[in-house]
């Protein structure tokens, strides 16, 4: 048994956050794990979100190692989550959002977890928080890195990395970064990368993370040109690395199934408009559309109505499920 626990960096980027640090925060100081570094990145905030993490960073009065770092200017995630890296120096990273909450006992259970599997990775589960409710949100579980790249490639399992602990060194050894500029679906790109150059990993079936989101965002989410080629572009990254790697050759049947998935927020709208741009991004896939037995028969349907331009149906099933029931559901 190690006489001393190992440094776990937890990093957490920001912009404009002062209305939602304060929870995050709150819970970062409840972490009962003591050996941490935070690494707080603003980039280019111009509000005074930066003197709430002072203030947290102030007392912590015995860790030395924990920072704040201040872009010049404003440089997007994926370059905010690349000068965290940079800095680290714990034995595992952690991501944590600037409106987001930790679990007080998380830290602990996820290091006594990847030490006794000697695991590269540990994933966990998470919960959807809204306003007034929160909904548990497990993930599949999973034993190998080849189960758990097949589980985010057929849609089964989320790609964010909030829900892993991840040895710094395999981003160290495998030269894992982020894409400057490429700050949609830089998730997806990193969690490939680093599940597939894994050896160990593990799942554990607890719930430690608190992902807050707003009735309003959780009914809809829009997706501009410039968003579409990051996520483009941070996919190709992906697939290209598992090319070179003794897993593609079982999953690259898959990721006709990603690619639907990926797009499939374009069918959370009320708009024919959205409905278009599914038809023509990664139209390659629509052929699949329907056919990934791993996912639920709604978005089954759904796929099925946009290849077949059945729009109103589409339309209808937004109203009457997204808007009245979940609406009521989720607040």
């Amino acid at each position: 048994m190690r006489s001393k626990q190992p440094i776990v960096s937890i990093i957490i980027p920001f912009y404009n956050a002062k209305n939602t640090l304060a929870f995050c925060l709150k819970s970062l100081s409840d972490v009962s794990y003591k050996n941490l570094q935070f690494i707080f990145i603003d980039d280019c905030s111009v509000d005074n979100g930066a003197t709430q993490v002072e203030e947290f960073l102030a007392k912590q009065s015995k860790d030395k190692s924990s920072i704040l770092i201040r872009h010049s200017v404003n440089m997007g995630v994926a370059s905010a989550r690349n000068t965290g890296l940079d800095h680290a120096i714990g034995e595992y990273i952690l991501y944590v959002d600037a409106d987001d909450k930790l679990a007080a006992n998380a830290i602990g259970k996820l290091v006594d977890c990847a030490l006794t599997n000697h695991a590269d990775i540990v994933g966990f589960n998470w919960y959807l928080e809204f306003e007034t409710n929160k909904r548990k949100m497990p993930q599949p579980k999973f034993q190998s890195p080849r189960e758990a790249l097949e589980n985010m490639i057929n849609g089964t399992m989320r790609w964010n990395l909030w829900i892993f602990l991840v040895k710094r060194a395999l981003y160290e050894d495998n030269n894992i970064r982020f894409l400057p500029g490429m700050n949609m679906g830089e998730d997806l790109m990193v969690m490939i990368k680093l599940f597939a150059s894994a050896e160990n990993v593990v799942y554990a079936d607890k719930y430690f993370y608190h992902y807050r989101q707003s009735n309003k965002e959780s009914l809809t989410k829009t997706y501009s040109e410039a968003h579409m080629q990051q996520v483009s572009e941070n996919l190709n990254e992906a697939i290209e690395f598992l090319k070179d790697t003794i897993y593609w050759n079982d999953l690259a049947k898959f990721t006709h199934y990603l690619k639907l998935n990926i797009k499939l927020p374009l069918l959370i709208s009320p708009k024919y408009a959205s409905y278009r741009r599914w038809l023509t991004w990664f139209s390659e896939s629509n052929r699949y559309a329907g056919k990934n037995p791993n996912i639920s028969w709604r978005t089954r349907m759904l796929e099925h109505c946009a290849y077949r331009r059945y729009f109103f149906a589409i339309k209808l099933y937004y109203y009457v499920v997204i808007r009245v029931v979940y609406g009521i559901i989720y607040k």
